[in-house]
């Protein structure tokens, strides 16, 4: 939306990200039918779907996010060991990613109180470096016997903020602003609920198709880890290879978590940091949306 903005005239600054605290806040309400209605219902919305529509109920099912994840990993063959092995590299890339220093230039420290002295966080909390792949074999899967996901394969539920300041060219000259990347595309498109997780597929596809490009003039690919029979669906339909170098570079949503309003800026500013350690041309950035829906963005190294 920021970037229609600024290509509309309508804006040419503008701060886009978001701030989500899962931690604090899994419980929401929905509206009352009427005043002083005593109907309102308390949903959770950590996992689920809130505030059913009956005619979305019957028409396409409820499933939740876990249960759209598990429907791709039955139906196209991705096994609990598929799932477990990309979980463990993104774990993997994400420390390889701190130890190089990478992860510093994403992360604005906080200092935080505590008592008479200050505490100053300047490292996600989130990732476990220590992860072994027995360990994940070991955890219990979250739909019962005879399922594959896991905690150990999912993203993270947690808190996390990112924003990011997009510009027109004019705006950036004459505050003289030095742009990692510019939007050159997006796109968005629609797959049933039940397999939500698909949704990146069609997003990149009519996102390339728009531009005239292939898949092969990527640099980078982000790839939101929801989880990661959903990524492995993904990186499979566009003929990606499970470990590509290309995705995920530095670990994903496994690894960092999935604070929901953050995720989307946050893989922009990392896909653009890793264009240019690469000195790469172009990256793609998609997310798969809850309720059937995939989104891409093209960047291009400014």
């Amino acid at each position: 939306q920021a970037a229609r903005a600024i290509a509309c005239g309508e804006a040419d600054l503008v701060v886009a990200g978001g701030v989500e605290s899962m931690s604090r806040a899994p419980l929401v309400i929905g509206k009352a039918d009427a005043a002083f209605s005593k109907d309102q219902r308390l949903e959770d919305s950590t996992v689920g779907w809130r505030f059913v529509n009956p005619v979305m109920q019957s028409r396409y099912g409820t499933d939740s996010n876990p249960q759209t994840a598990e429907n791709l990993a039955s139906e196209r063959g991705i096994s609990r060991a598929d799932q477990d092995a990309y979980a463990l590299r993104s774990q993997q890339r994400a420390e390889a990613a701190r130890l190089g220093g990478f992860l510093a230039e994403e992360i604005a420290p906080i200092d935080v109180p505590a008592g008479r002295e200050t505490n100053r966080v300047a490292q996600d909390e989130h990732p476990r470096p220590a992860t072994t792949i027995e360990q994940l074999a070991k955890l219990k899967p979250l739909l019962g016997p005879g399922t594959t996901i896991t905690a150990g394969n999912a993203s993270g539920i947690n808190d996390g903020s990112c924003a990011l300041l997009l510009a027109s060219e004019p705006a950036a000259g004459r505050h003289g602003l030095e742009p990692l990347a510019r939007v050159a595309g997006m796109a968005s498109a629609g797959v049933p609920p039940r397999v939500m997780g698909i949704g990146p597929v069609p997003a990149i596809r009519r996102l390339l198709d728009r531009r005239g490009l292939s898949l092969a003039d990527a640099d980078v690919i982000e790839i939101n880890e929801a989880f990661a029979a959903q990524v492995l669906a993904c990186t499979r339909e566009l003929g990606l290879a499970d470990d590509s170098d290309l995705v995920n570079p530095n670990g994903g949503a496994i690894a960092f978590g999935h604070p929901l309003g953050a995720s989307g800026a946050r893989l922009c500013m990392t896909a653009a940091l890793e264009l240019r350690r690469r000195a790469g041309r172009r990256a793609i950035v998609s997310l798969c949306v809850g309720v059937g829906q995939g989104v891409a963005l093209l960047l291009e190294r400014a």
